[in-house]
């Protein structure tokens, strides 16, 4: 690592290489139960140059490369199992244009979130995609993450419209351009959202935005049992109603909910929903979701046009890994999901829950099941082999069923290490292909070895 050390110093400031141990831990893990590994150096880039310059000398030395954001990925994504290079995009979060005419943001891979929120709500504008944590734009692409408004608006490969990518040689390409569709070539933006870091490192994106919505109404309704509340999501779903959210929370997590944001929510099945659009829309809209699950067994509901009791609900959705965390001190959090056609949304989180129930492990069942995504989160002492490997079969026997009924096993987390295993049983013979697609970008697999694919020469890294 001295050759590597040096000739990165060529190019770089001595305060952007990084061997530091306590910057080397903080980069050996992410928000995920999976083992840590360290980097062997850290990098933090300026600018596409710093990254194509970073690209280069780990091609000479052939060095691994892990391209970071914030770490709030929860499968492993980030760890660097082959320690070598850890990437920190966090001095590339410059939001570089707005094109508020076309709709069209670019943005360096470090903008979080809400740091571009913030900006844009300037224009009247904001950025869909919304995963709860406070991510990064690299590295929601990288997941091709989605979140709660996900039924409307689509997930993260929906938005992009082009990105900068440096690829494993060091050559800088782009894979889209500013046009709302394109019939030109292959499809390029979909082939590197998702690739969690394996084929290129991403140092620029361009991204679709929307103009916010004239009239906004959050709800919360109640039901007697989990079958009630998902079922009323079907036949929501199946009304064409246009909603925004809708959030599945069970008795449990809505327990934790009310311990750490000091709510006092009924502690039943509950959805969390939000309508956008017009005033006398919305009303139609509102009206004739509650009449639907009241059918369904709703024995309360309760709507916000307020600004901050509409923001008081969702931060409280949004805070239910931490409420879990802070409730289950010394405990790691294995927060996991699926996704299943619509039809099969039901009887899977009916399935997960019985599951859990089984395990007499603290946890609960939660999700974006507006597009059939449900998260199974567990409360998991890693000194107890036992309750490790109770959680580990939980996770294989929901994946297993997702599959079985036509889902992925992630709708939004993405691979990591942590779905790793159930690539060949989700994509069979495709699985080959997207092994062929790496080699044939980075033929000495150094960009997140370890990760997605399985390559010849793992191990002589």
């Amino acid at each position: 690592m001295k050759q590597v050390i040096q000739a990165l110093g060529t190019k770089l400031a001595h305060d952007q290489i990084s061997d530091n141990d306590t910057v080397r831990e903080l980069h050996s893990k992410d928000e995920t139960y999976q083992q840590t590994s360290l980097p062997d150096i850290v990098v933090f880039p300026k600018s596409t140059e710093d990254v194509t310059h970073i690209m280069e000398v780990a091609q000479k030395y052939q060095t691994p490369v892990t391209p970071f954001g914030v770490g709030t990925s929860l499968e492993g994504h980030v760890i660097p199992y082959k320690n070598g290079i850890t990437i920190d995009f966090s001095l590339m979060n410059q939001i570089l244009e707005i094109k508020e005419g076309d709709l069209l943001v670019r943005v360096q891979p470090g903008v979080t979130r809400e740091q571009l929120n913030k900006e844009l709500k300037k224009y009247g504008l904001f950025f869909t995609v919304d995963p709860g944590a406070n991510a990064t734009l690299g590295g929601m692409a990288a997941t091709n993450a989605s979140g709660t408004t996900t039924v409307k608006y689509g997930v993260m490969r929906d938005q992009v419209r082009d990105m900068e990518v440096v690829l494993a040689d060091g050559s800088v390409i782009h894979t889209g351009n500013l046009a709302a569709k394109s019939a030109s070539g292959y499809h390029l933006n979909g082939l590197f959202i998702g690739s969690e870091g394996t084929l290129g490192c991403f140092t620029e994106l361009t991204l679709q935005v929307y103009g916010i919505p004239e009239h906004i109404v959050a709800a919360r309704a109640t039901f007697p049992s989990l079958t009630n509340a998902i079922e009323a999501v079907t036949s929501i779903l199946h009304a064409g109603i246009p909603i925004a959210r809708v959030e599945f929370v069970d008795g449990a997590s809505v327990e934790q909910i009310n311990k750490f944001s000091e709510t006092d929510y009924p502690v039943k099945p509950t959805l969390f929903l939000e309508f956008h659009g017009n005033e006398s829309g919305l009303q139609e809209d509102l009206a004739f979701s509650k009449e639907i699950m009241q059918d369904h067994g709703c024995d309360h509901f309760n709507s916000e046009t307020d600004n901050a009791a509409r923001n008081r609900l969702w931060d409280a959705r949004h805070n239910l890994a931490y409420a879990y965390i802070h409730d289950y001190v010394g405990k790691k959090m294995m927060l996991t999901d699926v996704a299943v056609p619509i039809s099969e949304l039901a009887n899977s989180v009916i399935y997960a829950g019985e599951e859990l129930k089984k395990l007499a492990i603290p946890g609960g069942i939660l999700g974006h099941v507006g597009d059939g995504n449900f998260h199974s989160l567990i409360m998991i002492d890693m000194e107890n082999e036992e309750e490790v490997k109770k959680a580990k079969q939980f996770n294989e026997k929901v994946v297993q069923y997702a599959l079985e009924r036509g889902g992925t096993c992630t709708g939004e987390h993405g691979i990591g290490v942590g779905k790793k295993p159930y690539q060949r049983a989700e994509h069979g013979a495709a699985l080959d292909v997207m092994t062929n697609i790496k080699k044939a970008l980075d033929p000495n697999n150094i960009l997140n070895p370890t990760k997605i694919v399985d390559i010849d020469n793992e191990d002589k890294l």
